[in-house]
């Protein structure tokens, strides 16, 4: 499937192939954990250099889910710069980009663990966002319900013929959706991890993301 639909608190959300998360009913995108101008923050702190692209990557990216989708609002939830100096270090054509994609919606931005402070770009500046029956925030908490969270990069693993297949993923339960990350370089947490397993139910499942979607049961211990 290209992408799967699911309700949470009654709210009809739909996990998309690239790793964001799209409301239909109130027009609002959702990505988490871009970590924007991680390279230029690796090459400051340790001299070592990754390939340079993965801000405009992961722009390409977001602007294609925004093609698709037409949202009226989009919501950003937390660790978007891989640190509050990442969006200084910025390109000029990436943050005109960026200002670009801003244009005509509304925009939030989560505070996360990355970018806990003010940043230098337009749009509402927040450490949580409630819309209707969800809250959307950066790191789940043991009791939130409708809750729409990032920080952990869930990956998942699916055996398929001869070889296994590692995904970013988003895990789902009847309480949470814990987002992929969206970013380039990002990393991730194995769904089996504890900290994974202490939020989410049995019943959870990961929706592997990619070229396409992929729905399998929440990997347990």
């Amino acid at each position: 499937m290209n992408k799967y639909s699911f309700s949470l608190m009654g709210a009809n959300l739909v996990a998309l192939p690239s790793g964001a998360l799209w409301w239909p009913e109130r027009g609002i995108l959702c990505v988490s954990d871009m970590h924007l101008g991680k390279s230029d923050r690796i090459a400051r702190r340790r001299g070592s250099m990754l390939p340079p692209y993965e801000v405009r990557d992961t722009l390409t990216r977001l602007e294609a889910a925004i093609v698709d989708t037409k949202p009226q609002t989009i919501v950003c939830l937390g660790d978007s710069f891989d640190d509050l100096n990442a969006q200084i270090s910025l390109q000029d054509s990436e943050v005109q980009w960026i200002t670009r994609l801003q244009a005509g919606r509304s925009w939030v931005w989560i505070e996360g663990n990355h970018d806990p402070g003010p940043i230098e770009f337009g749009g509402t500046h927040l450490a949580e966002f409630n819309e209707g029956p969800l809250r959307f925030c950066h790191i789940a908490t043991p009791a939130g319900r409708g809750e729409i969270s990032g920080h952990y990069h869930p990956k998942t693993s699916i055996k398929a013929k001869d070889r296994t297949i590692s995904r970013p993923s988003f895990l789902v339960d009847d309480q949470r959706v814990i987002m992929p990350a969206f970013g380039t370089f990002t990393g991730g947490l194995r769904d089996s991890a504890t900290p994974l397993q202490a939020l989410m139910s049995e019943t959870a499942i990961a929706v592997l993301t990619g070229t396409r979607t992929t729905v399998v049961p929440m990997q347990r211990h």
